[in-house]
C-alpha cells in the first residue's frame, strides 16, 4: 500500500503541476516554463518518494525495469495501476481548478493533452509523433536505468532524471506535447475526449515500446554499468 500510494501521489503531482503549467500559466511562462514545470515536479517527487517506490510514476519506466530484470511483473502491476489512477485524479483536479475561470472551456482550452496533426501545436504528422515518443522514451528510460543502477550516483539521480525530462520537453512539446509516459496522457485525454481519446493509443504504445527496448538493452549487458 505504501508503494501504491507513493506512485499515485507522484503521478498525481506530475500531471497536476506539469499539465497545469500548460493550461493555467502557459501564456505567461511559455514552452521553457512548461518544460521546467514537468522536470521540477519529477525532481521533487524523486527525492520525496523515491525511497518508497523508486518514483517511477510512469508505466513505461516500470515496464523498462521489468524488461531489465530489476522488477517482477506482479510488482509492476501495483505500480502501473497506481500511476494510472494518479494521472486521472491529477487531471480531474486540474479540470476542477481550470473550470473556475469564466472563459475556460475544456473543449477549447484542453487539459494539456497530447496529440499531433492539424490544429495541434506544431501540426506534425503521426509518423513524427510516433518516432519522437518511441525514441525519447527509449533514451529517457535507458538513462533512468543507468543512473539508478549500482554503478549510478543515487545522490544526483533525481536531479539527472528531472533535467532529462526538461530537455525532452524543450525539444518535443511542439511535436506531441510530450508524453513519454502513458499515465500522464491517459488522465487529460479521458476528460477532453474526442481527438484526444482517438489519438491516445500512440501515447500508450510508443512509450511502452521505448521503455521495454531500453530494459532489454540493459539486460543484455551492453549498456549496464553493473556488469
Amino acid at each position: 500500500m505504501k508503494i501504491a500510494m507513493a506512485e499515485f501521489i507522484g503521478t498525481f503531482t506530475l500531471v497536476l503541476f506539469g499539465c497545469g503549467a500548460a493550461v493555467i500559466a502557459g501564456s505567461d511562462i511559455g514552452l521553457m516554463g512548461i518544460s521546467f514545470a514537468f522536470g521540477l515536479a519529477l525532481i521533487a517527487m524523486a527525492y520525496g518518494i523515491g525511497h518508497i517506490s523508486g518514483c517511477h510514476i510512469n508505466p513505461a519506466v516500470t515496464l523498462g525495469f521489468v524488461a531489465s530484470g530489476r522488477m517482477s511483473l506482479s510488482e509492476a502491476i501495483v505500480h502501473i495501476v497506481a500511476q494510472l489512477a494518479g494521472g486521472i485524479a491529477g487531471a480531474l483536479v486540474l479540470l476542477m481548478i481550470a473550470s473556475g475561470k469564466a472563459d475556460y472551456s475544456v473543449a477549447a482550452n484542453g487539459l494539456g493533452q497530447n496529440g499531433w496533426g492539424t490544429g495541434y501545436l506544431g501540426e506534425y504528422v503521426m509518423q513524427s509523433a510516433f518516432v519522437f515518443e518511441l525514441v525519447a522514451t527509449f533514451l529517457f528510460v535507458l538513462m533512468i536505468l543507468g543512473v539508478t543502477g549500482q554503478a549510478g550516483n543515487a545522490a544526483v539521480a533525481g536531479l539527472a532524471i528531472g533535467m532529462a525530462l526538461v530537455v525532452i520537453h524543450l525539444v518535443g512539446i511542439n511535436v506531441t506535447g510530450v508524453s513519454v509516459n502513458p499515465a500522464r496522457s491517459v488522465g487529460p485525454a479521458l476528460f477532453v475526449g474526442g481527438t484526444a481519446i482517438a489519438q491516445l493509443w500512440l501515447f500508450i504504445v510508443a512509450p511502452i515500446l521505448g521503455g521495454i527496448a531500453a530494459g532489454v538493452l540493459v539486460r543484455s549487458g551492453l549498456m549496464d554499468g553493473d556488469a
